[in-house]
C-alpha cells in the first residue's frame, strides 16, 4: 500500500528545514559572478497554485482509499495474511530504487511534466489488470508494475511544486495541505461506502481518483532549466557513523508501522468495528500528524533533534503496545492513533530535519532520496513482508506487540548514540 511516507510528512520537511534554506540564501547572495545582474531572476512561469493543490487532493483521495481498505479486499478474495503482506511490501520495495530512477531522468532531460504524465498512465494502464485477476501471481505481477509507475508520483509532484514556489518555500505547506484533507475526506467516504456495498467495489472506487489525477497532470507544462550542476558525491556523507544511526533508527521505526499499515483494518474488522469506525480511527491518526506539522516550526526550535527523535520512538513502544493488547477499547485506539502524531509525524519532522543539516547543498535532494529509501522504502518492506509472516505464526497481537519491539529497539540505539547525534547536529549548525 501507499507508505504514510507519501502524506502530509513532506510540508513539515520543508518547514522544519526552512531557517537552512533561508541560510542557504543568505550565502548564496552575495557578490554574483559572470555579470549576473544583482536584480535579474531566471524566467519563470506562474505557479498554478490551485491545480497543484487539486493534483495533491486527487491523489490522496487514492490514497485514501487504497491504504486503509485495500488488504480488507485482498482479505475477502481469500489471499492469506503472508500473501497480503507480501503483495503490499511491493509498494514498499519499489520505493528503495524506483524513485531515483524517475528522479535520475527528470533532472538529465527536464521533463518533470511529462514523466509525471507518462508515469501516471503507466500506474492506471497496469491497474486495470486488478479486474482480470484475482490469483496471487496475477496480483503480484500487476502491483509490482503499478508500484513500479506509481512510484515516481510523489517526488516528481514535489519537484514541480517545490520549483515553481523558488524562494516562497513557506507556501509549499498550504498547497501540500490538500493531499491530506483529501487523504480524510476518501477514508471517511469510502469506509461509508463499503459499508453498505460489497467490498470488490472498491476496485472501481480508486479507478476515479486515479483517472482524475492523471487528468489534472495534462494541465501541467515543463519549465525550462539553466545552468549546468556541480557534481558533489554523496557516499562520504552516508558512510558517517551519526547518518547510519539515524537511517537504522528510521528503519525500525518503518518495521514497526509494518502490521499497522498492512494489516491495521483487518484486525479492526475482526474485532468487530464497522469500516466507517475503521475509517474514522484511520482519518483521526492523520489529523493528529497534520497538528504535529502545523506546530513544527514552534517545536523544533525548542528541543533538539535528537531528543524529539527519542522521545517518539518511547510513544512508538507505548502505541503498538496499545494496539495489540486494547483492541476492545475504542478509547485506547483513540490514543494510539492520536500517538501517530508522534511516531510518524514528529520522527519524519526532526529525521529530515537532520537529513537536511547533515547534507548540504547540491547534495540535499540525494541526502532526503535515501533517508525516504531506507526508511520509507527498506524499512516498510521489511515491516510489512515480515508482519505478514508474523500474523499467522504467532498472531495479531503478538506481531504488534513485536512492531512496539522494533520501536524500543530504535529508541536504545538512539540513547546509545544521543552524544554523537547532539555533536553532530552541532557541529554542522
Amino acid at each position: 500500500m501507499p507508505s504514510r511516507g507519501d502524506s502530509t510528512g513532506g510540508e513539515a520537511a520543508r518547514k522544519a528545514a526552512a531557517r537552512g534554506f533561508r541560510h542557504n540564501r543568505r550565502e548564496r547572495s552575495g557578490p554574483r559572478s559572470r555579470g549576473a545582474h544583482p536584480h535579474r531572476v531566471s524566467p519563470s512561469v506562474p505557479l498554478p497554485y490551485v491545480r497543484l493543490a487539486a493534483l495533491y487532493f486527487g491523489y490522496f483521495v487514492y490514497i485514501g482509499a487504497f491504504a486503509p481498505y485495500f488488504s480488507l479486499y485482498l482479505q475477502s478474495i481469500g489471499q492469506s495474511a503472508f500473501q497480503i503482506g507480501l503483495l503490499l511490501s511491493l509498494m514498499q520495495l519499489m520505493r528503495i530504487g524506483a524513485p531515483h530512477l524517475w528522479a535520475s531522468l527528470a533532472d538529465r532531460h527536464g521533463w518533470r511534466a511529462r514523466l509525471l504524465q507518462a508515469t501516471l498512465a503507466g500506474a492506471l494502464a497496469v491497474y486495470v489488470g486488478v479486474f482480470a485477476t484475482t490469483s496471487f501471481l496475477g496480483l503480484f505481477l500487476v502491483l509490482a508494475g503499478f508500484a513500479f509507475f506509481s512510484s515516481a508520483t510523489m517526488p516528481l509532484l514535489d519537484a514541480i511544486t517545490l520549483t515553481g514556489l523558488r524562494n516562497r518555500v513557506e507556501r509549499y505547506g498550504g498547497i501540500r495541505l490538500w493531499g491530506s484533507i483529501g487523504f480524510i475526506v476518501a477514508v471517511l467516504g469510502v469506509g461509508w461506502i463499503l459499508d453498505r456495498i460489497p467490498i470488490a467495489n472498491l476496485l472501481w472506487i480508486l479507478v476515479v481518483p486515479l483517472a482524475v489525477t492523471l487528468a489534472l497532470t495534462l494541465t501541467l507544462r515543463d519549465t525550462p532549466t539553466q545552468g549546468g550542476r556541480v557534481h558533489e558525491p554523496v557516499w562520504p556523507l552516508l558512510l558517517r557513523r551519526d547518518v547510519l544511526v539515524l537511517l537504522a533508527a528510521n528503519v525500525l521505526m518503518n518495521v514497526a508501522h509494518g502490521p499497522l499499515y498492512a494489516f491495521f483494518s483487518i484486525y479492526l474488522a475482526d474485532a468487530g468495528y464497522g469500516k466507517t469506525a475503521i475509517g474514522a480511527l484511520w482519518s483521526l491518526g492523520v489529523l493528529a500528524e497534520i497538528g504535529i506539522f502545523m506546530t513544527a516550526p514552534a517545536w523544533m526550535k525548542r528541543f533538539a533533534a535528537v531528543d524529539i527523535l527519542i522521545a517518539t520512538f518511547a510513544l512508538g513502544v507505548a502505541r503498538f503496545a496499545l494496539i495489540a493488547w486494547a483492541v476492545d477499547s475504542p478509547v485506547a485506539l483513540v490514543l494510539a492513533q492520536v500517538l501517530h502524531a508522534a511516531t510518524f509525524g514528529s520522527c519524519h519532522v526532526a529525521s529530515v530535519a537532520l537529513i537536511s543539516q547533515w547534507f548540504p547543498g547540491a547534495r540535499q535532494v540525494r541526502g532526503q532520496a535515501v533517508y525516504l529509501s531506507a526508511a520509507f522504502g527498506f524499512g516498510g518492506f521489511v515491516g510489512a513482508l515480515a508482519s505478514g509472516a508474523a500474523w499467522e505464526a504467532i498472531g495479531p497481537q503478538w506481531t504488534y506487540t513485536a512492531a512496539s519491539a522494533a520501536a524500543g529497539l530504535g529508541m536504545i540505539l538512539l540513547v546509545r548514540h544521543a552524544g554523537l547525534l547532539r555533536h553532530a547536529s552541532r557541529s554542522t549548525a
